[in-house]
């Protein structure tokens, strides 16, 4: 059986400060903060040379209407004309094997210039909002490593519980191991704003 295509959600999504929008290719510059590696430190990914950036931001802008599982959806975050960061969210199969997306992982990254200013809450707050408004999701996770205590703490004011703690579960680019943490939230632990 083949999958309903979903529509890609409304966009663009605007909050009291912020527009979450579709990034572009003309969004390159903003985003050199994927070549910073204390950025990138807690990601499952190195720092990009420039040639990994080009590549990193293309493949960013062609991530527009996720309807499948393992698609994604990447939104640049502007504040006052100037982007700041970028979340994601990346459809799930669900453990039965059902095509349909019944999982989702967010996941961020801001310039270390904008941070501090709640910007990460109140995107991560609406791709929430999204992600339960508008995908047929059950509920949603993020990993992250232990030590990225900045995110654990966006976690938790997301509302979002602390379900594990693997040990060295992520290969790191050295050769080591580190561990993973997983935080749930489900959708009737969302409330409807």
């Amino acid at each position: 059986m083949t999958p309903p295509v979903l529509a890609p959600p409304a966009l663009p999504i605007r909050t009291e400060r912020l527009t979450l929008r579709h990034v572009s290719l003309d969004d390159l510059d903003a985003l050199r903060y994927y070549t910073d590696p204390e950025v990138c430190r807690y990601l499952p990914f190195p720092a990009a040379d420039e040639e990994a950036l080009v590549k990193r931001v293309a493949t960013m802008a062609g991530r527009r209407a996720p309807s499948l599982p393992d698609e994604v959806l990447s939104l640049a975050v502007v504040h006052e004309d100037t982007l700041v960061g970028d979340v994601i969210l990346r459809l799930r199969t669900r453990a039965d094997g059902a095509t349909a997306p019944s999982v989702a992982e967010i996941g961020w990254a801001f310039a270390p210039e904008h941070a501090g200013r709640g910007f990460a809450t109140e995107a991560a707050t609406a791709l929430v909002d999204v992600a339960f408004a508008h995908y047929p999701l059950h509920r949603l996770i993020a990993h992250l490593d232990p030590r990225n205590t900045r995110s654990a703490a966006l976690c938790e004011r997301l509302g979002m519980t602390l379900e594990a703690h693997l040990r060295r579960d992520w290969p790191e680019a050295d050769g080591t191991w580190t561990d993973d943490l997983v935080y749930g939230l489900l959708r009737e632990e969302w409330p409807a704003r």
